[in-house]
């Protein structure tokens, strides 16, 4: 019997290209925005531990002093590098303080604001990442 040499073809066909991109295009929809909220999260962060600085300060003040201070330049604390938030001290008595940082960390009209106060409860007032 003679053998007929049948081509054999390599390759990948047009079909199976546009279905892996078809893949590659949902994978990267699901994973686009998942990535950019981390992303948010752990630029929270930065508030999340500045604040718990200028807890600490405040308290190494108040012993020192018997009041809380009324500006951040009085406590011994300064922001490390560069920071996305702007902290302020929004209230400040002989007995209590709050301290604010605010924040947009995702780029959209709503800002990440945060408060710390005396009993250093740490409350997210208004949080621009959405979950």
């Amino acid at each position: 019997m003679i053998k007929l040499l049948k081509k054999k073809e390599e390759g990948f066909t047009l079909i199976e290209l546009m279905i892996v991109v078809a893949i590659i295009g949902i994978l990267a929809a699901i994973a686009i925005p998942n990535f950019l909220r981390y992303q948010a999260k752990a630029k929270q962060t930065e508030a999340k531990s500045n604040l718990g600085s200028i807890y600490t300060s405040q308290v190494t003040y108040n012993a020192e002093t018997d009041t809380y201070s009324n500006a951040l330049g009085n406590l011994d604390w300064a922001a490390s590098g560069s920071t996305r938030y702007t902290y302020a001290i929004a209230q400040s008595a002989a007995t209590s303080f709050t301290v604010s940082a605010k924040a947009n960390v995702d780029g959209d009209a709503t800002s990440d604001f945060w408060i710390i106060n005396e009993q250093k409860s740490l409350v997210n007032v208004t949080n621009d990442v959405t979950s």
